[in-house]
């Protein structure tokens, strides 16, 4: 078997797991790079018969997928991804299979993300870094109004902090019900008393036809001028173009993001030079315990399809075996 493990930034993925388990000889490579046009990209992935794939960082379309016809496993991170056309793999009989998932690092980064806008950390570092000293007053935290759009497994993590901080949480969403929100100390409002009333307003909503572009120029215009958004759900969730505008006009404070709709981010995007930005490569997930389970799971799930296709072709043999002696 020949095995890919795509998009490993940091070049963990063979230290974070007994790859040495897989029964068998197996020849492994690690791509530490990211490839996002179609052509360079098949001829990359054409031999493999495996591919483990980190989230949504490379999308194997019903396109790609129609040109890789060595491909028999596509081992993926996380309990879901929406990048794999499932539908598409499975009819070329391409199995697709998924690992173990926590919050937990999600949650602590997006509280990280609350603080360094709240205090200008990274802004404050690079003055000093430049010879300078203080330059701005950051805001307390208590007091201030979270507003939280998905109050999920991430979403109410992070309206936990935000109450023991002392922060007012409200969240809405378009399945939240009053009573659930209710359960996690949280306040209800509508949509637009959402995007009114957040002082930081932070996001959790799951990728999906439904939820892309749900943020736009009409919610941004509701809020106020010295709001501060935190996205670290996924970029494509904000009508981009509107977002940077209001960045760019002041409309908004700040923004602290952390996911983008085309990833890497393009090195000449707004987002990379806006003084209002903090802007990090999709960290949210990128612990190593979180990457201890992805790698872990995969190659236990690999181990499993490997056993499970032994005992299919043994089966076959017996199958035919008897079949032959039936005859003679």
């Amino acid at each position: 078997m020949k095995i890919a493990i795509l998009d490993d930034y940091q070049n963990v993925g063979l230290k974070l797991a007994n790859w040495k388990s897989l029964p068998g000889k197996h020849e492994i490579d690690v791509f530490t790079d990211h490839i996002s046009d179609i052509d360079p990209l098949v001829r990359r992935l054409y031999p493999y018969d495996v591919l483990c794939v980190m989230r949504e960082r490379t999308p194997l379309t019903a396109q790609i997928l129609e040109r890789l016809p060595n491909l028999k496993l596509i081992a993926s991170t996380g309990l879901g991804n929406a990048s794999i056309d499932v539908e598409a793999a499975r009819s070329r009989g391409i199995d697709v299979m998924n690992t173990g998932y926590a919050s937990t690092a999600t949650i602590e980064f997006t509280l990280a993300m609350l603080f360094a806008v709240a205090r200008h950390i990274p802004q404050e570092s690079a003055s000093v870094r430049a010879g300078g000293w203080q330059e701005r007053l950051g805001s307390d935290l208590n007091g201030k109004v979270l507003g939280i759009l998905g109050l999920g497994h991430v979403g109410s993590g992070v309206a936990k902090i935000a109450l023991a901080l002392g922060m007012k949480v409200v969240a809405w969403s378009t399945n939240l019900t009053k009573e659930r929100a209710e359960e996690q100390g949280v306040g209800y409002v509508t949509r637009e008393e959402l995007f009114r009333q957040s002082d930081y307003l932070s996001v959790h909503l799951a990728l999906s036809d439904r939820t892309r572009g749900f943020v736009g120029a009409t919610d941004l215009a509701m809020m106020k001028s010295s709001a501060y958004i935190i996205n670290t759900s996924r970029g494509a969730i904000f009508d981009e173009v509107a977002l940077i505008r209001h960045l760019e006009g002041g409309k908004i404070a700040g923004a602290a993001l952390d996911t983008f709709e085309s990833e890497p981010l393009p090195a000449e995007h707004p987002f990379r030079r806006l003084p209002n930005v903090i802007a990090t490569p999709h960290l949210g997930f990128v612990s190593e315990s979180l990457y201890r389970t992805f790698f872990e799971d995969t190659v236990s799930n690999i181990k499993k399809w490997l056993i499970a296709r032994v005992g299919c072709a043994a089966k076959q043999v017996r199958l035919g075996s008897a079949q032959t002696a039936k005859r003679a």
